[in-house]
């Protein structure tokens, strides 16, 4: 059995590695590199039980134990490691705790720890762009293989009722199944099957080089901009680099992941904030400024299993915040559901493709 698994990202990778456990032939099909969009720019953070009481709660904490197993089954370095996280909020011009020292010492004065939201059994972190790469290294000398080129096309058999195959830029490439996890760009493939809608969330970001020692706490912080509330999220990770995110937006979907950039006064007002938390983020330590597309659907929950009405195509997309954390879970039941037509550990039901309304091709040949 050959399956053809189309997006070289978290996804692509985590299902391509235990596909590959199943004995079968796998060729992921990547248009620009590994980790190219949001599996490479994300903070990389897990949560075990955050999801609690929400459709996504048995998938998170099945995640959350693959992540911890990975790290000793796979070669490689990606900064797998429990941390602590926290809530608080940097005091404002005014209040008394401007000039307080914070609670943790790394932070400047005036940030304000409220309380304790994870913890060391609860709470991890890894480098995404590493995690990544690291999976897709292992699936490949398992077997995989990988191939650059971007998908033009589903190949069907001759009365249109099962997927033979992909065509990439011309050529077409022969498989029993094929697997659509290319982010938001899932969306494209709306005009090949009936696939509800994929969007895009823009989401800046900056990364510091603060050096070894990195403290093992996750910030979830509230910051005070010209009256408003913003969320502001800071993820340190043991390779000395610290992710700093908020300000998310919406905004076009270039058609080459390549070619997303970040907004330019989000960046800088980010950069504004991020001073403002800790003396570590220096503008001479920052070693990114980026933006990621997180792939989010109408519900909020992501799509995985058989695309309706398309016996041997499968989707595996829209997982918003949580894509680290639920890729090695997604890839699991993704390589079961192929396999043997049936999940163990997960009940995709609440992810099946069929709950939502397919997207009206028309409105992409429009765009």
């Amino acid at each position: 059995m050959r399956v053809i698994i189309c997006g070289g990202g978290v996804i692509g990778a985590c299902a391509a590695w235990f596909l590959r456990r199943h004995g079968i032939e796998v060729i992921v099909v990547e248009r620009t590199e590994v980790a190219a969009a949001a599996s490479g720019k994300a903070g990389g953070f897990l949560a075990r039980d955050w999801c609690a009481g929400t459709p996504l709660d048995a998938l998170a904490r099945r995640s959350f134990l693959l992540h911890a197993r990975l790290a000793e089954e796979i070669a490689g370095d990606w900064g797998y490691r429990p941390m602590t996280a926290y809530s608080g909020f940097v005091a404002s011009d005014g209040d008394p705790r401007r000039n307080a020292p914070s609670a943790l010492g790394w932070l400047a004065n005036g940030v304000v720890i409220a309380q304790r939201i994870g913890t060391t059994q609860t709470t991890a972190i890894v480098h995404p762009r590493k995690f990544t790469s690291a999976v897709m290294t292992a699936a490949v000398a398992q077997g995989a293989e990988l191939r650059i080129g971007r998908i033009t096309g589903i190949v069907r058999d001759a009365n249109g009722a099962r997927a033979k195959g992909v065509e990439v830029e011309g050529s077409i490439i022969e498989a029993d199944a094929v697997v659509i996890a290319m982010g938001p760009w899932s969306l494209l493939a709306a005009q090949w099957m009936r696939l509800p809608a994929v969007y895009g969330q823009r989401s800046p970001s900056i990364v510091y080089d603060i050096g070894p020692n990195v403290p093992a706490d996750a910030l979830f912080l509230e910051h005070d901009e010209d009256g408003s509330a913003v969320s502001i999220e800071v993820f340190p990770r043991a390779d000395g680099s610290t992710h700093i995110t908020a300000l998310s937006d919406i905004a076009p979907l270039p058609l080459d992941p390549a070619a997303v950039t970040p907004d330019r006064d989000a960046i800088a007002r980010l950069q504004t904030m991020s001073g403002r938390l800790s003396p570590l983020f220096r503008p001479e330590r920052i070693i990114a400024q980026q933006a990621c597309f997180r792939p989010v659907t109408q519900d909020g929950l992501p799509l995985i299993g058989q695309v309706p009405q398309s016996e041997g195509l499968y989707v595996a997309t829209g997982h918003n915040v949580w894509g680290i954390l639920n890729a090695p879970a997604t890839g699991e039941a993704m390589a079961q559901l192929i396999a043997d037509d049936a999940t163990r550990d997960i009940d995709l039901g609440p992810f099946d493709p069929a709950r939502l309304q397919p997207l009206d091709p028309s409105l992409l040949q429009a765009r």
